[in-house]
């Protein structure tokens, strides 16, 4: 029941509020005319059939038909909030980007490239972030084998651990900040990882992602759809966050947070929606939950995407394809159509026969027709939602 969406939950009780009056009309045909035929033909007449068989049904077909495209909704009213939607936050890493980073520069100091590569290897072991896979996929491509102990993860900075009997951190410029090391700015678009070893600064590597080919295609989509505003939240670098943002074609970006600055700037947008409208969280990662969770609808990468994202998040992609998503918004919207075509349908053509039975003019087949037919003809309509192209 909590899952219902909102106009399919107006709806019928719309058509438990219209049974009454339709007995009331009843009662009323047979006080003034005494005709018993006239008075039932006005009670067959009822509300709720059409109504309530034909709502679940579009909605189900709908869901249906979102299956066939790799997508998983976990309920109607997120099918129907995501044609609301006013507002399409993204993730980037994972999201909008492949998310397969790979190492494009070393720069150590006071050491050699092997030698940094080797201890933020070694440092990075046990975590699973796709930046930290990247540096230890290198160093086994360079074949170095250096072991560490006592790892430590600081979320949203880095890692800390004692490599070679040598206390290593390896992570953002926020972290050499967070720990007083001087660290200098790089210019160079990516993802900056920074290395201090026993307090001092060893070097950085810069690790690149690539976006995916269908988010500038997807994002333009969306925007053609429903006119919504794309917001990319990143704990990255502005400058790494610009280039992605710029290429994806995304209206604002919010760069440098920690995972809990990222539910506080969904928070913000969420404040600043218009009423009536929704916001959409699209996310892949464990620290992306939060937020997920907050949104009106979460969406989540269904493939790659971390276990505690899908659990939080209301549909899922379950290909990664950020192009499902306008797909996913299509549906939506005609879905939302067939609906109020039904509600519209329903309750004119009822209450039409209503008055020309009153009148003297309708029968009892055509009272037939006025529920069978109409309901017949609403569920025909609904199962048009499992065709959307």
């Amino acid at each position: 029941e909590k899952l219902k969406s909102a106009t399919e939950d107006k709806a019928s009780h719309l058509a438990d509020r219209l049974v009454p009056y339709s007995l009331g009309g009843t009662i009323l045909t047979y006080l003034f005319t005494r005709n018993v035929t006239k008075a039932l033909s006005i009670l067959m007449v009822d509300f709720s059939c059409a109504l309530k068989l034909s709502m679940p049904l579009a909605v189900l077909s709908a869901m249906r038909e979102s299956s066939t495209h790799h997508i998983t909704v976990k309920g109607g009213k997120f099918l129907e909030a995501v044609a609301a939607a006013d507002t399409i936050v993204f993730d980037k890493t994972g999201t909008l980007t492949k998310g397969s980073f790979a190492v494009t520069g070393v720069t150590p100091e006071g050491m050699s490239e092997n030698e940094l590569l080797g201890i933020c290897a070694a440092a990075e072991t046990y975590s699973t972030h796709p930046i930290a896979q990247s540096i230890i996929a290198e160093a086994k491509k360079r074949e170095l084998t250096t072991t560490a102990s006592d790892a430590e993860e600081i979320a949203g900075y880095g890692v800390k651990a004692v490599v070679d009997g040598r206390t290593a951190i390896v992570g953002n410029h926020r972290l050499m900040q967070r720990e007083n090391i001087a660290a200098p700015s790089v210019d160079t678009p990516g993802t900056v990882v920074h290395c201090a070893v026993d307090g001092k600064y060893a070097g950085c590597i810069v690790i690149s992602d690539e976006i995916k080919p269908g988010a500038p295609k997807a994002l333009a989509a969306l925007k053609e759809l429903c006119g919504a505003k794309t917001v990319m939240l990143t704990g990255d670098r502005k400058a790494a966050a610009d280039a992605i943002a710029k290429t994806a074609g995304i209206d604002e970006y919010h760069a440098e947070l920690l995972p809990d600055g990222k539910v506080s700037k969904v928070e913000e947008l969420y404040k600043a929606k218009p009423e009536n409208s929704s916001l959409v969280f699209v996310g892949d990662g464990m620290n992306d939950a939060p937020a997920l969770a907050r949104a009106d609808v979460g969406i989540a990468m269904g493939a790659m995407g971390s276990d505690a994202a899908i659990e939080a998040a209301d549909i899922v992609l379950m290909n990664d394809n950020i192009e499902s998503l306008p797909t996913a918004v299509r549906i939506s919207k005609k879905t939302h159509a067939i609906v109020m075509q039904n509600i519209v349908f329903a309750i004119g053509v009822k209450v039409l026969i209503m008055l020309l039975t009153a009148v003297g003019i309708g029968n009892m087949w055509i009272a037939v027709f006025g529920d069978v037919g109409v309901a017949v003809l609403a569920i025909l309509n609904a199962t048009r939602a499992m065709r959307i192209k």
